[in-house]
This record gives structure tokens, C-alpha cells and sequence, in this order.
């Protein structure tokens, strides 16, 4: 059932959708350029899947605790006041009908809202499609709800590693791999190896030595975006301090246990060890929006320089998910600056639009780059000046404590910054992340999946390839397609009884212990059909049992 919002029909309506920083300043321009007599008249509507914007340029300091996690983010209500916000996700956009759909709520009823024009500010996504592997076990760093899982997780491999008796493990759980050396990944590994660092002086079994954290790069350097002289200090710098960087080498897959990456120039891949990976790339175009009827470049909505849809007269774009052109002929990049300032632009074409007035043009190109280092350093280049070390890092700071929201903000991070350098980092774990009861995983051709002896925590329904069963180093059967094994274990409460390993590249859906158990008291039959595997399953030559 679809819940039409009709209230007000007569209202002109004004849908935004996406609530970055884009999306955000599209409402607050244009509840402040309307009039309070033309607002009784038009609704401004903002979609976003959460009530407050991501002042992202700060993410990375949440993994290091140097800013509170509610200190990065501004209620989208108080900023945008004027505008109707709805907290769902995009369901669809017809741009023919002029209707977009969104997601239900509590309710289980979608809501369809008609508009007059569409404001598009949906962003990127990360392409899981090109590594086999990312979407299942590689962390993105994007949303605040990332900067938390990744904190988190460092301190429980912390902890883990703290009692880990066995080396090998030991030094899979100390390995960190951030894939990506754009602002994103340097920024993150910059965190990451400032708060680690700190964090072991707390650990009785846990030294610097032990860390080991690599950022990999698939070009010829780090920061691109960067002149090279600039690059050049940020990566010394972040090797001088332990960052160990990989240049012209790239994921080629991810797993729970490791990553495969691969040399550019040769061709060669490698197995690192690991339990901690962050994925920074790939980016692509928002999946709802490839489907659309506009022109497309590189899967970046086509737009003039006044931010409106070619030849869609009430449709507009900004942000990631637009191709805008500048003055000077290119595209403007995927920056926070940029997209405020095609928000702005955006806004009055708008009003413009209901005004019969003349239409602005994009004509910004950029006040400069500044890229974070951790440990009060940063790279900066701005206005033609090239600067680095701490002077770089005040004006980091500087620049983004006055570009932050809110008076009441800005004193938080103040407060935040000046507590960081006289306290000591917070290595509190929280639990707020469940292991999800069913997922995917994803293995590699050769990978121990589970061995011998351990506790059977999991049930595995083969998605795609093949399982060999070993026992006493012989290989006793081989599982292909729809097939499940792991099930013995749980259903016995004996350890695992054989070695499983990947014999191709593997998909899996796994179950836990708990999911699995509930499936078994509650649906009929499961527990019988789960028994009936285990015992009818054997090898071909010699009917030795598999159970596992």
C-alpha cells in the first residue's frame, strides 16, 4: 500500500533529495531567499535516511576519539527549518510523472510524493561490484556509522591480540589495510595510527612494534589531488610514523581472514593477513539513479552550468551525483566547497524559476585543498600557497571550526580539540554492533574456512564453489552448489570433527549459532532435514562420515 501525501494540494512543492551537505543547503537557501508570503504557497521537502547531515571533512577524527561522535553531526530540523523532512530512503523517481516514492517507515506503507521540481543530491556509492569480497568484509568510510564500527573494531582486535597465544593470529589481528591514498584514506590510516599507537601503552602484551598498518595506493603516489612536493611530505611523514605505503598496488579481493592485492606493474598478487580492512574506493553512481532518462557522463547526471537537468526543465542536480561544469571547462570535482556552492546556485535558479527572473551560473572553481595527517599535521594548498606541518594544521582546524554549523557546534569541537591534547584517548569498546544472524562471506581459493577441533559457532550454505572436507591431512569430500555443511557441529555440540577448506573462490550465506538454533525449535521439519545431511553424507569410496 502507497500513502499518498496530498496535504496542502495547492502548494507548489519543492522535493530534495539527499542530505549531504548539497541537499542540506539547497532547503537552507531556499527557506531564507522565499518570502514568508511565497512559503505560504510552497513546500520545501528534504528526503534523507537520517535527521542530521555528516560534517564528513571531520570523520576521521572520530576513530581516534579526537572529536566526540555526536560533535560531527547537525540536526538537519534546526538547520533547514522551513523545510518538511522525511527520514526515508528513495524508493523510486519517476521524473515523467513527477512522483517519487519513498521507503516506509514504522508504518509499513510507502509514501509518494508528487512535486513541481526535483532538487537530486543522492551522492555516490561504493561499486562493491569490481572486488570480490568488499561488500562482505572490507569496512566503507563514509557515514558516522562507519567512523563507529571502525573504532570499535580496532579496540576489539586490540583486545583479542592482548590474549592471542598463537603468533599467527596474533599478527592478523595487529595488521590494519586501508585501500585508497586519496584525502579519505590518508586521513582514516592517519587516525587509525595515531590511536593505536596511544592505545597499546594500555595493553600488558601489546607493543608499537606490533602494529602494522598499510595504506595502498593504485597510482604512482598518494593524494592526487595534491602538487607532488605536498604528497611527497605527506607520505614521508606517514612512514616516518609507521604507515607502511603500497604505491601501484590495489585490492583484488577481500576476505575475513586476509586481502589479495595485486602489483600494477607486474601483474603479481599477494596474501595479506588481516582482520581489519577499509575500503575508500571505489565510488559510483547512486544505483536508483542509472535507470533514470537523463543524460549521463560516467554515470554523473548531465547538468548546465545553472545546475538544471538538460532538457528536464523542472528536474536539478548538484553535488557527487552531478557533472557540473565550471567556468573553466571542467568538471567540478567531488568536493564539500563545491557542492555548497552549487547548492547556493541551485536555490535561486529555483526562486528565479518561480519569479521569472534571470538564472545564475556555476562560475566557482575551487579555494583550495587540506588533507589531515593526524598528530597536529596536515598538507594544505590554498589560494596558490602551498603549506604543511602544524601551521597547515591550525589552518585546518581553523577553516573547518567556522565552516561547521551552528555557534553550539563550533564550541563542542573547540572544547573536543583543546580536552585531545591534555587527555588521553578513550579505548572504551562499545558493543553496538550485533554480527548479523544471517550474511554472506566470501573465501578465496585455498583459505581455511574452519579447521579441526574448533567450536562450531556456524552454519554455511554453499552460494557459489567448492568446499574440500580434510581430515588428518586427506581430503575426504568435496561440496559443491546449494550444499551445507558446518551444521554437525552445532547440532552434536562436539567440536568440528574436520578441516574445510576453499577449493575455488567461495560465496557462502552463513547462520549463526543463535539464528540456527531458533530455525531448528521453531520450523518443523529443519531439525530432521539438518539430520538427515549429517547422516547420510558421506564420501564416495569407503562411506567414511563428514559430519562437520
Amino acid at each position: 500500500m502507497i500513502a499518498r501525501a496530498t496535504r496542502r494540494p495547492r502548494k507548489k512543492r519543492i522535493v530534495i533529495l539527499g542530505g549531504g551537505f548539497g541537499g542540506v543547503y539547497v532547503a537552507v537557501h531556499l527557506g531564507k531567499l522565499f518570502s514568508s508570503r511565497e512559503l505560504k504557497e510552497i513546500e520545501i521537502v528534504l528526503v534523507n535516511r537520517e535527521n542530521y547531515i555528516v560534517f564528513q571533512p571531520l570523520l576521521p577524527e572520530v576513530i581516534s576519539g579526537s572529536v566526540e561522535l555526536n560533535h560531527v553531526i547537525a540536526p538537519i530540523r534546526r538547520m533547514a527549518p522551513k523545510a518538511q523532512l522525511y527520514t526515508r530512503e528513495v524508493e523510486s523517481i519517476d521524473p515523467i510523472a513527477r512522483r517519487v516514492t519513498l521507503s516506509p517507515g514504522i508504518r509499513p506503507t510507502s509514501i509518494s510524493l508528487r512535486y513541481d521540481h526535483l532538487v537530486i543530491a543522492m551522492g555516490t556509492r561504493l561499486d562493491y561490484s569490481k572486488i570480490p569480497g568488499m561488500r562482505e568484509h572490507a569496512s566503507p568510510f563514509k557515514y558516522l556509522s562507519d567512523a563507529l564500527y571502525l573504532r570499535n573494531q580496532l579496540v576489539r582486535v586490540l583486545e583479542e591480540a592482548e590474549t592471542e597465544p598463537d603468533p599467527e593470529i596474533r599478527s592478523r589481528l595487529l595488521t590494519f589495510v586501508v585501500a585508497g591514498g586519496g584525502f579519505s584514506g590518508v586521513e582514516c590510516i592517519a587516525e587509525m595510527n595515531d590511536f593505536l599507537r596511544d592505545a597499546v601503552r594500555a595493553y600488558h602484551n601489546i607493543s608499537e612494534g606490533d602494529l602494522r598498518l598499510i595504506l595502498l595506493q593504485r597510482g604512482n603516489r598518494i593524494l592526487p589531488e595534491l602538487t607532488e612536493s605536498l604528497a611527497t611530505f605527506a607520505q614521508e611523514l606517514l612512514m616516518k610514523r609507521g604507515v607502511e605505503i603500497r604505491l601501484g598496488v590495489g585490492l583484488k579481493a577481500v576476505s575475513a581472514r586476509a586481502v589479495i592485492v595485486e602489483d600494477k606493474a607486474t601483474g603479481k598478487t599477494e596474501t595479506i593477513a588481516t582482520r581489519t580492512t577499509v575500503a575508500t574506493v571505489p565510488a559510483g553512481p547512486h544505483p536508483l539513479l542509472t535507470s533514470l532518462p537523463f543524460l549521463q557522463d560516467k554515470g554523473r547526471i548531465i547538468v548546465g552550468q545553472d545546475t538544471q537537468v538538460a532538457d528536464w526543465s523542472n528536474v536539478w542536480a548538484i553535488g557527487d551525483c552531478a557533472a557540473v561544469k565550471q567556468v573553466d571547462g571542467h568538471i567540478s570535482p567531488p568536493t564539500a566547497q563545491h557542492a555548497l556552492r552549487q547548492a547556493k546556485i541551485c536555490a535561486e535558479n529555483i526562486v528565479a524559476s518561480f519569479r521569472d527572473a534571470p538564472r545564475k551560473i556555476f562560475k566557482f572553481t575551487g579555494l583550495g585543498k587540506l588533507g589531515s595527517l593526524g598528530r597536529r599535521s596536515a598538507v594544505a594548498e590554498v589560494f596558490g600557497m602551498r603549506l604543511k606541518g602544524i601551521l597547515a594544521w591550525l589552518l585546518w582546524r581553523g577553516v573547518y571550526v567556522t565552516k561547521f554549523p551552528g555557534l553550539d557546534g563550533q564550541l563542542r569541537l573547540l572544547v573536543d580539540w583543546v580536552l585531545d591534547v591534555f587527555l588521553p584517548r578513550d579505548i572504551t569498546q562499545l558493543r553496538l554492533f550485533n554480527e548479523e544472524n544471517v550474511h554472506r562471506e566470501h573465501f578465496e581459493k585455498g583459505e581455511t574456512i574452519f579447521s579441526h577441533g574448533d567450536i562450531g559457532d556456524k552454519v554455511y550454505f554453499i552460494v557459489k564453489g567448492e568446499v574440500t572436507v580434510e581430515r588428518n591431512g586427506s581430503a575426504l569430500a568435496t561440496l559443491r552448489d546449494g550444499e551445507v555443511f558446518g551444521e554437525a557441529a552445532l547440532l552434536t555440540k562436539q567440536p568440528r570433527n574436520a578441516t574445510l577448506r576453499a577449493a575455488t573462490t567461495l560465496d557462502a550465506v552463513v547462520v549463526s549459532r543463535e539464528a540456527f538454533q531458533e530455525l531448528l525449535g521453531h520450523l518443523p521439519g529443519v531439525r530432521q532435514a539438518m539430520h538427515a545431511i549429517t547422516t547420510t553424507r558421506t564420501v564416495p569410496a569407503g562411506a567414511i562420515p563428514t559430519r562437520v
